[in-house]
This record gives structure tokens, C-alpha cells and sequence, in this order.
């Protein structure tokens, strides 16, 4: 199901607040993500905060619920922001797309009457002003980005980069979240206060292409059983070299993250109860279910039934 994601644009709008999640989607989109991205405003052209004229906008939309809607962030003391995008936002926040506010774009939904009893961030220079704008919003400092019901709001502007990618997260899953942020070149971060981890998004803070082509042929089939020897040949390295080369970037060696990906598959599959430990076992790539129930007890502490029923 295509899934609507409306950027709103206005007259000293910042220009870091759209383009980088707009990238970050686009890169989905690349990869097959069924993403429709769609620009916006009260008026065919504005002018952002750095002077880059923005043109060829459509009309305020009216979103369903499922769709997202992107507002930028822009400088309080400089714009007022347009009573028409805070009516609009006020009509459609009740009817259920997600909202996200990039920066002090939390300031539109405050005006809006949207933060009312809501968690949100903003930049670090406008903790204080957002809170005592709207005491009934619940601000919170040196966070990337919050996530309220289906309300978001992101700290400066290169953290939409972080909650764009958050998105994408949750809608097409981890192994496109990494590749995504390979691509760019950024290191995806959770929200600060999120304990949630995933072997495809950690051991990527690196920038070794070798051994980030092997990450991602392993994520995409944990249950290939090719040597080293093999692996190596694949990404043109020796054996040794990309031993290396893979426990430098990682901190782990190649058996290892192998290992994980392979328990992190199969945490998937235990959610199913038509499946058994033994099939588990077989589809990631285990020797058997006796293998894999001794790996699992050594990492979790616990049996995969017992994490299945958890």
C-alpha cells in the first residue's frame, strides 16, 4: 500500500530541515520502498530561510490516516507562521496522519494545539521558549527526536536525518534502514532513550566498503553456509585481509556477526507457533535445534520457547 508523505513548505522555511529526510526517502524509494513524496504549500513557490526559491508546490493536501506529514523548522524570532498552516494543522491532526515536526517546526503544531499533553524536542536553543510558549507540552532536552502517538518532533536540523531514517525503520525494516544510511554516509541513531537494537543497524559506523558489501550479503542470507575462503573471494580480499579488515570496522569477527544475524532472523520465525525449533534451526542456517537452543540460551539467558512466549 503506497504510503503519502507531504513536505510543507513556507516563505523562511530552513532548507536543512527538508533535504535531508527527503533524501533519506528517496533512497527507500530506490529500494523499492512503496513511498509517494509530495511537496506542498499555501502558495506555487516560497523562499527558504537561505534564499533558495522552492517552486512547483501543490496545494495543502487532505491527508488519511497513514499518510505523514513533514513540517520544517524556520527561526520563531524572524517568521510568523501562517495562520492558514495552523488552522489546516489543527483540522488534520485529529483525523489521524502522523505529524512530524522537524526542528522548531514543533512550534506550528504547538500554535496548532497539538502539544498539549504530548513528550517533544526541539533544537537545543529552544527548549525554553517551546515550553514556556506551550506549558501543556512536556519538552525534552538532548533528544535526537521523540516519538508521541502520532506525533514526532526531532531536535536540530540534521537529526531528521536520524528520525527520517527511524521511519523507514519501522515501515521497511532494519536491512534497508542500514543500507539507506550506507549510502548517505551517516551513522544511524535510535532516540536516545529507545534500548531497541538490531544486529543490520549496529557494527555500520564504519566506512569500509568491503566490508560493508559483506554485511550486506550476509544480512541477506544468514543461512549461506560459504567459507571464509569463499566470502573473501566475493568482495575481492584475501582471507586474512578481510579477517582484518571485518573485526577493525566491527569489533567482531566474521563468524561472530554471522552468528547474530542468524539469531536475529530467528527471533522472526519463533513468533510464528506453526513453526517448530527444529524448522527455526533449519531456515537460519543452525546445524540443527540443539545448536541452535545452545547459541540462544548463551546470548539471552533463556530458551527461544521461553523468548517466543515472552
Amino acid at each position: 500500500m503506497t504510503k503519502h508523505l507531504y513536505f510543507l513548505f513556507f516563505n523562511g522555511c530552513e532548507g536543512l530541515s527538508f533535504a535531508g529526510p527527503q533524501q533519506a526517502f528517496h533512497e527507500a524509494v530506490q529500494l523499492g520502498a512503496d513511498y509517494r513524496i509530495h511537496h506542498c504549500g499555501l502558495t506555487p513557490s516560497v523562499v527558504t530561510e537561505q534564499g533558495l526559491t522552492i517552486s512547483g508546490l501543490e496545494p495543502l493536501p487532505d491527508p488519511r490516516p497513514g499518510d505523514t506529514i513533514f513540517v520544517a523548522g524556520y527561526t520563531p524570532d524572524h517568521v510568523a507562521p501562517p495562520p492558514q498552516i495552523i488552522q489546516w494543522l489543527r483540522a488534520v491532526g485529529r483525523e489521524g496522519p502522523t505529524l512530524v515536526a522537524v526542528c522548531s517546526g514543533a512550534f506550528f503544531l504547538g500554535f496548532a494545539g497539538l502539544l498539549d499533553g504530548i513528550t517533544c524536542t526541539t533544537h537545543w536553543k529552544r527548549y525554553e521558549q517551546l515550553q514556556r510558549t506551550f506549558p501543556r507540552a512536556l519538552v525534552l532536552k538532548e533528544r535526537l527526536f521523540v516519538r508521541d502517538g502520532n506525533i514526532l518532533t526531532s531536535g536540530g536540523g540534521a537529526s531528521s536525518i536520524d528520525l527520517a531514517l527511524d521511519i523507514i525503520d519501522a515501515d521497511c525494516g532494519p536491512l534497508m534502514t542500514a543500507r539507506i544510511a550506507h549510502e548517505m554516509v551517516v551513522f544511524f541513531r535510535r532516540d536516545a532513550c529507545s534500548t531497541q537494537t538490531s544486529v543490520y543497524l549496529d557494527y555500520r559506523s564504519h566506512l569500509n566498503p568491503a566490508v560493508h558489501t559483506l554485511q550486506d550479503l550476509l544480512s541477506a542470507q544468514p543461512e549461506d553456509d560459504r567459507s571464509l575462503d569463499e566470502w573473501a573471494r566475493t568482495v575481492g580480499m584475501s582471507p586474512r585481509n578481510l579477517t582484518r579488515a571485518f573485526r577493525q570496522a566491527t569489533g567482531i569477527s566474521v563468524a561472530e556477526y554471522r552468528t547474530r544475524l542468524r539469531l536475529e532472523r530467528a527471533q522472526g520465525f519463533l513468533r510464528n507457533p506453526g513453526l517448530t525449533v527444529e524448522e527455526v534451526a533449519a531456515r537460519c542456517g543452525f546445524a540443527d535445534a540443539r545448536h541452535l537452543r545452545r547459541l540462544w540460551k548463551k546470548t539471552y539467558g533463556v530458551s527461544p520457547k521461553a523468548s517466543a512466549v515472552a
